[in-house]
């Protein structure tokens, strides 16, 4: 499918103006700007839009179109910060092209995804009149940071968000260009542990008789897992769910690109040597616990020779069903304690996300696949879940709803990186598959 000039330009334009706002949530940059842009490109597209105030950044809700079954967008309008600057070949809040890619900050994450929704929107209704569905979008600022605030606002309005279907806000080809379509997300916890040895850095002679916190937090840190990845945490495993019959099958349907990916990467070997099925297996199937930094004493030039009086270490497990945030946590405390770490402590860095997992027997799921095949002209890969996280579980717990998760990236995008990019033939097929989508979801 050909995209029509009109909606070429539209969502050049659109793009082009949504990226030069800077709206990092880190650093609460431009976030209600970037809300009310986002209102108003909503209401160019004829629907009801609102801007709705949370304890962080607002909201953005919109509705309308026709009877019928109803269809929900998540997005985001906040992005990562930019930084390193000095690593950016063009400006990162300017749009620019080289090679046949956009390049910005949000070009992929999130503002291209959503550009995308509404070049699609926009084309289904030059074409077909009207939309003989309803629409609702919540598009919200601050994905980036752990979105804090967004479970309570789908809690609060569960009733308002019904619907039928979901389209999530992300998705890419792999390496081969097949399309992808994710039907779930791990969940998330983020710890900080800290240990202190003395009131004050000392020196360190002192090391002869005085503990070192470098030591004793790396101690801590090694007993969490073994050299395969595999956790090692008394309990961790005991509620994850088992894989149904189509989740193995979707496993074991995905084409082995392991090689490609640690090319890709620069990764020699994976954990565990894992490739084929078991490295689907570990990207959406399994927990796991991440080292993200470890921060203590000297690191500049030359020696300083010094004891440190403290060290702290952030870490994040990422979560599968029905692992709940609150609970691995306890687990942790319990497991250091046991090991005789009682002196590290164990500081919550935010409230954490549960995984989510939809049916991937569902008829939304199967419409999107279609869509895909007939777009592409190649067979769909179907993930149960992505290996990152985000907040997708108040949708399909408050709502009940199956979500799905398409979109324009691709492997070498480098989102939350310096020249984050895509493809401009992958943005133009990833509105013509959400456009056919939405012609599934209408029986068209």
């Amino acid at each position: 499918m050909k995209l029509p000039n009109t909606v070429i330009r539209y969502a050049r334009e659109t793009l082009r103006d949504l990226v030069a706002l800077p709206s990092v949530s880190a650093e609460g940059r431009a976030l209600p700007q970037a809300a009310q842009k986002v209102k108003e490109l909503l209401e160019e597209l004829g629907l009801r839009a609102e801007i709705h105030p949370t304890p962080g950044a607002p909201v953005v809700y919109a509705e309308g179109s026709g009877k019928g079954p109803i269809l929900l967008f998540y997005n985001h309008y906040d992005v990562q910060p930019a930084d390193p600057l000095e690593l950016w070949e063009s400006d990162p809040f300017t749009m620019t092209e080289r090679n046949g890619h956009w390049y910005a900050r949000g070009i992929s994450d999130d503002k291209g995804e959503l550009v995308s929704r509404l070049a699609a929107l926009k084309w289904f209704i030059e074409e077909h009149g009207r939309l003989p569905f309803g629409v609702k979008f919540v598009i919200e600022g601050e994905e980036e940071v752990g979105s804090p605030n967004l479970e309570a606002y789908v809690r609060e309005h569960k009733d308002r968000l019904k619907a039928d279907a979901v389209i999530w806000e992300f998705g890419s080809v792999d390496t081969a260009g097949r399309p992808l379509v994710y039907c779930g997300l791990k969940g998330i916890v983020a710890v900080e542990l800290r240990v202190r040895t003395a009131a004050y850095d000392l020196h360190s002679s002192l090391g002869a008789v005085v503990q070192n916190p470098i030591y004793r937090l790396s101690a801590a840190l090694a007993s969490l897992r073994d050299n395969d990845g595999r956790v090692l945490i008394e309990g961790f495993y005991d509620q994850v769910r088992p894989l149904s019959e189509a989740e193995e099958r979707s496993l074991e349907a995905i084409p082995d690109e392991s090689e490609q990916v640690a090319a890709l990467y620069g990764v020699k070997e994976f954990l565990g040597r894992a490739k084929g099925v078991e490295f689907y297996r570990r990207l959406a199937a399994e927990p796991v616990v991440n080292i993200n930094g470890f921060h203590s004493g000297y690191g500049g030039p030359g020696s300083k020779t010094v004891l440190p009086a403290e060290a702290f270490a952030k870490l994040d497990f990422r979560l599968v069903p029905n692992q709940e945030p609150s609970e691995v946590v306890e687990l942790l405390r319990r497991h250091l304690d046991k090991h005789g770490f009682n002196d590290v402590e164990v500081v919550t860095l935010e409230a954490g996300e549960h995984p989510a997992r939809s049916d991937l027997e569902a008829t939304w799921v199967k419409q999107t696949v279609e869509a895909l095949r007939e777009t592409y002209g190649s067979e769909p890969i179907v993930h149960l879940s992505s290996g990152g996280s985000g907040p997708m579980y108040p949708f399909t717990h408050y709502l009940g709803t199956p979500v799905v998760s398409i979109g324009i990236s691709y492997p070498g995008s480098r989102v939350h990186s310096p020249n984050e990019n895509i493809r401009i033939a992958d943005f133009e097929r990833g509105v013509a598959a959400i456009k056919r989508a939405l012609e599934k979801f209408a029986g068209l």
